[in-house]
């Protein structure tokens, strides 16, 4: 079920065709899942105070919505380890077109996955499970399913990635947090449901799964038009 707050966020991105990620993030927070810490920073100072109070490396993203695949446009840099570099940073993603703030966030860690989902004309919402990061499409290891997802749905699209054996953790490294994982993708599987008369996709990339959590690096939701 959608909350207020939740509609909120998506009637305010039908201008744009598309929910930015700090609201995107803030969409699937309050559905439940984890996120990083984070703040969309409309200037230098109030990127500079959070990246301290969180304390160093942050990750910093352009927000922009003519800027749908920010590492195509260069608007993501990582591994920032001081406040200059965060305002290089800063002032380099301000030159590109639309620009409106900086996402600053805490470095994550973790195996990367891709959750998404998409509403097929033939057989309505589909959820996907892969290996994710840049080399998604490098990987091709993904998993479909129709939603809406039962637990047992869940532990199969684990169990038939190619990669499954990183997630069960392969020589002496330790397995990712199996229990949330499913758990996430159980609730984006009832979101997905919710969604389904407004968006086109949902690409969750990267996911990044550790002994401890599974975190959403990066959230992009597609409206209908």
């Amino acid at each position: 079920m959608l909350s207020e707050k939740m509609m909120t966020i998506l009637s305010a991105s039908k201008k744009s065709g598309w929910v930015l990620e700090p609201e995107a993030k803030r969409f699937f927070s309050l559905a439940g899942l984890d996120i990083p810490k984070f703040i969309w920073a409309r200037n230098e100072d109030e990127a500079i105070r959070f990246a301290e109070q969180l304390g160093y490396p942050v990750v910093a993203k352009v927000v922009s919505p003519r800027v749908i695949h920010k590492t195509e446009r260069n608007g993501v840099e990582v591994g920032i380890d001081h406040h200059e570099r965060l305002i290089e940073a800063f002032r380099r993603f301000h030159q590109i077109e639309g620009f409106q703030g900086v996402l600053v966030e805490e470095t994550l860690e973790g195996i990367e996955l891709i959750i998404g989902a998409k509403v097929d004309n033939q057989f309505g919402p589909v959820v996907l499970l892969g290996m994710g990061g840049t080399g998604v499409e490098i990987y091709q290891d993904v998993v479909l399913r129709m939603a809406p997802l039962r637990q047992q749905d869940v532990e199969s699209m684990m169990k038939c990635l190619k990669a499954r054996k990183i997630l069960e953790g392969y020589r002496g490294s330790p397995p990712v947090n199996a229990g949330e994982l499913a758990r996430l993708l159980m609730v984006f599987s009832d979101l997905v449901m919710d969604l389904e008369d407004w968006i086109e996709s949902i690409d969750l990339n990267p996911v990044f799964c550790s002994p401890e959590r599974c975190v959403i690096g990066d959230a992009r939701i597609m409206l209908r038009k």
